[in-house]
């Protein structure tokens, strides 16, 4: 069957920050060079926060320095089969929803998944280790406060995300994203049980969008538990990315005095 394939023009707010009817200018950056990460703040005054914010991400979670706390709660998802699409953004490859695809229930407050995106390397790291592979599921409530589940994956066996997704990632390989430009690629329903997996252990900490505008008060929540992905799975999520950001992970960032908090399920105590 011939997949159609369709090409917009998005903006980068439009993508990770802004609710997803908006659209606006699309502004560049990467990950080496004249506008890698060390840059992002002096590309355009939109960016500024890059440089001068004090709560941004990623960070490196150092295992010992994690406190327990009680306050936190399970993080409740009930994620639907939905249709998508899959995007080449040019610096990463996302999965957006364009209907309800189901909540996380966080401290109580309810957010919706609106899209999840890969990393390679791992942005965020673990005692200093750097993974293969970290995905992002990004979330919005109804105030507009984001929240983002990150998971991290080790070199092993076939992550079935990307098994479901495998000829459409290799379909996005034979675009060329235009200036100003990105690849769509309609994906029919997939399977979310994989995501809904119950969460034994997790961190927590307040910081940023990892990609321009950099925007702070983002909620994060990395699992505990590494899952396995293939090299060959890796290479094919960075085959179509843009020359500059086929490694696509922004450096961490200071704590600032920040504390990264731990929830340990009650029974693993």
């Amino acid at each position: 069957m011939t997949v159609r394939i369709t090409i917009f023009v998005v903006g980068i707010a439009f993508l990770l920050a802004a609710p997803l009817t908006q659209q606006h200018e699309v502004l560049k950056f990467s990950y080496s060079g004249a506008t890698g990460p060390d840059k992002w703040g002096s590309l355009n005054s939109q960016f500024s926060t890059c440089s001068t914010g004090k709560l941004q991400s990623p960070v490196n979670i150092v295992k010992k320095e994690a406190i327990y706390n009680s306050e936190l709660k399970p993080l409740s998802r009930d994620y639907k089969t939905t249709n998508s699409t899959l995007i080449n953004h040019g610096y990463n490859i996302g999965l957006h929803y364009g209907s309800d695809v189901g909540v996380l229930i966080e401290e109580g407050k309810n957010y919706t998944l609106k899209q999840m995106h890969w990393h390679s390397p791992s942005e965020h790291t673990i005692n200093g280790i750097q993974y293969p592979l970290e995905l992002h599921l990004v979330h919005f409530a109804n105030d507009g406060s984001i929240s983002v589940v990150a998971i991290l994956y080790k070199y092993g066996d076939p992550d079935s995300i990307l098994l479901q997704l495998k000829s459409q990632i290799q379909d996005l390989t034979k675009e060329v994203c235009g200036e100003n430009e990105d690849v769509h690629i309609p994906i029919g329903q997939m399977k979310m049980k994989y995501l809904r997996r119950n969460i034994i252990k997790y961190y927590r900490y307040v910081g940023s969008l990892t990609t321009p505008p950099c925007t702070e008060n983002v909620t994060w929540s990395i699992l505990s538990k590494v899952r396995e992905v293939t090299k060959e799975q890796v290479d094919t999520l960075r085959a179509p990315l843009e020359g500059s950001c086929k490694s696509n992970a922004r450096p961490v960032q200071p704590l600032n005095g920040r504390q990264v908090g731990l929830y340990i399920t009650k029974q693993k105590i």
